[in-house]
């Protein structure tokens, strides 16, 4: 009940939206994508061997920027959640997100703008221990991360542009449940926040590979001056959208993840299924 309720969460989200996309102001200009993927398994007396699978996708990509002067403030929100269902087992999460970035831009000289960047991450579901699938390591806002810092943003046009903060701080919360045996997303053991002062670099980067086919990178860096800031979080993520038509196309999504503090390696993520797409 309770995942099914996030689901009908994300499809109210595409209704607000599309609402809000209705002001007219001209200094605004706002587009968005919701997304529904699915990929499904079925087999009878198969003597190859196989189970019966289903796996759903529901994404929501918004952006909303402002132009007026020499002033640019580009925001973008990624809400995203998927489920898995192998017969004879529990259903598992696939993908969970909430994500809001807000860039603010100053006109300096040519591309350059004096700037201001926010980011917001957390997650909606329970996580579960991938080995045991039954110990819950992360909840709703548990764990949230915000980072927030002056810099410069090189920008070029909305669909290219990276953005450098050299004194960004970033609070990561989690709930004390999850620290009470020891540190959780780097918080430490007894605590839930901890707060680390750094320098981070955030590009933007979308293109049309072909006709009706679209990439999309999105590229997040940050060190921590205060502990080992030779250990730079990484977060890259690739969108790739093969249109076929006004409403269906072919989805690939690929993300890794680096960050030492969850855990001591890359953290990967893709999936590709056939989307029904409708914009906004």
């Amino acid at each position: 009940m309770k995942r099914l309720f996030l689901w009908i969460v994300l499809v109210s989200t595409v209704g607000l939206a599309q609402e809000t996309a209705t002001d007219t102001t001209k200094h605004w200009t706002r587009k968005g994508v919701f997304t529904f993927l699915a990929n499904q398994s079925s087999f009878s007396n198969w003597q190859a061997g196989g189970q019966n699978n289903f796996a759903g996708n529901v994404g929501v990509n918004y952006d909303f920027n402002y132009k007026k002067g020499n002033w640019n403030w580009d925001n973008k929100i990624i809400v995203a959640y998927g489920l898995t269902k192998i017969k004879g087992a529990d259903t598992q999460k696939t993908d969970d997100r909430i994500e809001f970035n807000s860039l603010l831009g100053k006109k300096a000289i040519g591309y350059w703008f004096y700037s201001a960047f926010f980011n917001f991450k957390t997650q909606m579901d329970t996580g579960l221990d991938p080995a045991s699938q039954t110990v819950k390591i992360s909840h709703f806002f548990s764990p949230a991360f915000f980072q927030l810092g002056p810099g410069m943003l090189w920008k070029k046009s909305d669909n290219l542009k990276v953005n450098f903060a050299p004194a960004t701080s970033k609070l990561i919360m989690v709930h004390n449940h999850f620290t009470e045996l020891g540190s959780s997303f780097g918080v430490a053991q007894g605590e839930t926040t901890r707060y680390e002062l750094g320098a981070a670099v955030n590009g933007y980067y979308k293109f049309k590979l072909m006709e009706n086919v679209s990439v999309e990178n999105i590229l997040n860096l940050y060190s921590n001056y205060l502990e080992e800031a030779q250990n730079v979080d990484l977060d890259y993520q690739l969108n790739i959208v093969m249109k076929i038509n006004k409403f269906l196309s072919t989805n690939f999504a690929f993300q890794t993840i680096y960050d030492d503090n969850a855990f001591r390696g890359f953290q990967t993520k893709q999936i590709i299924g056939l989307g029904v797409n409708y914009g906004f």
